[in-house]
């Protein structure tokens, strides 16, 4: 009963999530297309720069809501793993779309410097400010739920980050128009892309390494093989995968020696729990054998 109650509730939270993570979305991605067409409109490259983060925070929020529907979709014949993997999917190539973005500002950035354009600077004054509104109205709704859901503190992190960006467009907007200055257009955008590409290289980093099945981040390989090797009756590790499906499913394969006259099932507990306790992995394989006997002639295997 207890089970079906936790359940229950965690079905009632995702639900919740998802719902402010649809108005978020349909809020960003409104004031998405506004920017694109005030950056035409009103000739500003800090307006269309922006609209590049902004860019983000909707691929942020597409994420999370995927990741809240795809997860709760059970694994089956064809995908044994599940469908978690689209969130990495979308991630990468939310950060491929970004870093062509950040330099066709630059690009354009450069020609501005050399040939400044008029700007009309109350019309992409007003456009940041419904930009800054939007970005406190979607913080709001997602903020109950950041505490509760990685995907959601991410999507709540991207917009905060958006909100700095309408602040800088708002603040060239007024010194546009009581200096005069139309190269502080340029200069915000710059200043824009800067604060967004590292995030950009990190994010495709990490999906990076993910697809390529490698070490999750924050994990050391030698760490965990000197630890197994410390464990009580074991004489050695070979064959160790560590790698994860999304950004917080790790998991591992291995196979370990074990000296003479240890239980394989004892031992295998013991390297269970700690890997359960001390690296966090909770989905492991591991197959032992006898030490100095082929492996695929005397293994047995357990699934944790």
């Amino acid at each position: 009963m207890g089970q079906e109650h936790a359940g229950h509730s965690h079905d009632h939270t995702a639900g919740a999530n998802a719902k402010m993570l649809g108005w978020a979305l349909a809020l960003t991605f409104t004031y998405l297309v506004a920017e694109v067409v005030g950056g035409l409109v009103f000739n500003s490259l800090a307006l269309l720069s922006d609209a590049a983060h902004m860019l983000t925070d909707v691929a942020a929020l597409v994420i999370a809501l995927m990741a809240i529907k795809l997860g709760q979709k059970a694994p089956d014949e064809k995908r044994t793993y599940g469908y978690r993997r689209f969130e990495i999917l979308a991630a990468a190539f939310n950060s491929v779309l970004l870093f062509v973005i950040a330099i066709y500002v630059f690009v354009e950035a450069i020609k501005r410097f050399a040939n400044p354009e008029p700007i009309q600077s109350w019309g992409m004054l007003a456009v940041a400010s419904v930009g800054l509104v939007v970005n406190l109205i979607s913080m709001r709704l997602l903020s109950a739920g950041k505490d509760k859901s990685f995907n959601v503190k991410g999507a709540y992190l991207e917009v905060w980050a958006d909100m700095i960006g309408s602040v800088g467009v708002i603040i060239g907007a007024l010194i546009i128009r009581y200096t005069g200055w139309t190269w502080v257009d340029a200069v915000v955008a710059v200043g824009i892309g800067l604060w967004v590409l590292p995030r950009t290289w990190v994010l495709l980093r990490d999906t990076t390494n993910v697809l390529l099945q490698g070490v999750p981040a924050g994990l050391a390989l030698s760490e965990l093989r000197s630890s197994v090797v410390a464990v009580p009756g074991v004489e050695g590790v070979h064959d160790l995968h560590v790698w994860s499906i999304s950004n917080d499913d790790v998991s591992c394969t291995m196979h370990i020696s074990l000296r003479a006259q240890e239980s394989a099932s004892e031992v295998r507990r013991n390297v269970e729990r700690l890997l359960r306790e001390k690296f966090a992995i909770v989905h492991a394989t591991i197959q032992t054998e006898q030490a100095g006997e082929p492996c695929e002639l005397t293994g047995s295997g357990a699934h944790v």
